[in-house]
């Protein structure tokens, strides 16, 4: 329906022609635009919900009072795993996550695995390079999750969060300790439910929008393929020149597979192909934007660079064994 409704309105409306860059940009950025905003409010609000019935504090006094032995890792990298998001659509439940005060560590292992993995990408990765491939693939961005959240947890990096987050979950703590005080029944919880999910969107809509407009102009004026011949010509270099310049540009899994398909067909060594299809829906200027609403730019620099370094060993790794 929101495709349909961006179509109509570039394509119909403002008579656009589908076949320009302009036109294909623009297409992009209505559509993910709307897209991320209804998510984010959906997101914001189901997770109010939840914390009505199980608030979310006891969950995270469990995970800081036992010992897990990893498991809280697993278990969030798997499920970023299943859900089918790219590396925006992602971030409001990380936000709903970060303001319930989950461990910033587990919340980093889903941030990391869910753009990497999702159901249309596996099926494509298995039409595309067989199952042996594909399931290497998979087990390798859950394991990244797992290794990226406990390293970035071990930092202690809560003091990089944003004042606007930190206030969030000074907000959410106190609503919980009211309702939980009061035993205010779930309808007349609601509309504060309801208020604090607007509140959110109000709070980085412009982050958003800014970061889906960079993301549209690289989808419609930075065609993937311009950058096989660079790739090709990097030599030992080629894997983290792939993930350098594929940072800036901005794809789901689905729609980057045919690329990386393309790439190794000319003949690039199919660690680098994968490096850069890792790098661009899993690390992007368009998420490094929204993170800002969330995170100082010392906490991004250090996740990129984290999940970076772990990309490009991944993609040396795959050169050497497949």
């Amino acid at each position: 329906m929101i495709q349909q409704f961006a179509d109509w309105l570039i394509y119909d409306l403002f008579g656009i022609d589908a076949t320009t860059r302009l036109g294909e940009a623009l297409n992009f950025f209505v559509y993910d635009s709307l897209k991320i905003i209804l998510l984010l409010f959906l997101i914001s609000t189901v997770m109010g919900i939840v914390n009505a019935y199980f608030p979310i504090e006891r969950l995270r006094n469990y995970l800081s009072s036992h010992r897990l032995y990893g498991f809280q890792y697993l278990l969030a990298s798997i499920f970023g795993a299943i859900t089918p998001f790219c590396s925006c659509s992602s971030i409001p439940l990380f936000i709903g996550f970060v303001k319930g005060g989950i461990p910033l560590g587990v919340t980093f292992a889903f941030l990391i695995t869910s753009p990497l993995v999702n159901e249309v990408a596996v099926a494509m990765f298995l039409g595309t390079f067989g199952w042996q491939v594909t399931a290497i693939y998979v087990a390798c961005d859950i394991v990244m999750g797992m290794v990226g959240g406990f390293v970035l947890g071990k930092l202690k990096l809560e003091r990089y969060l944003s004042p606007w987050i930190l206030q969030m979950q000074r907000m959410q703590m106190q609503a919980d300790e009211a309702f939980e005080a009061e035993h205010t029944p779930f309808m007349k919880r609601l509309p504060s439910i309801t208020k604090d999910a607007l509140g959110i969107v109000r709070g980085v809509i412009l982050y958003v929008l800014l970061g889906i407009a960079i993301g549209a102009a690289i989808h419609g004026y930075v065609p993937e393929y311009f950058f096989a011949d660079f790739m090709q010509k990097a030599g030992l270099l080629g894997v983290p020149a792939s993930v350098l310049i594929a940072v800036p540009m901005y794809a789901n899994a689905a729609g980057i597979v045919p690329v990386v398909e393309v790439f190794v067909a000319k003949g690039i060594p199919l660690g680098t192909a994968l490096a850069f299809m890792m790098s661009v829906v899993g690390l992007s200027l368009p998420e490094a934007t929204m993170l800002k609403k969330v995170m100082t730019w010392r906490l991004i620099g250090i996740f990129f660079g984290t999940v970076a370094f772990m990309i490009m060993i991944l993609g040396w790794t795959f050169n050497q064994i497949l």
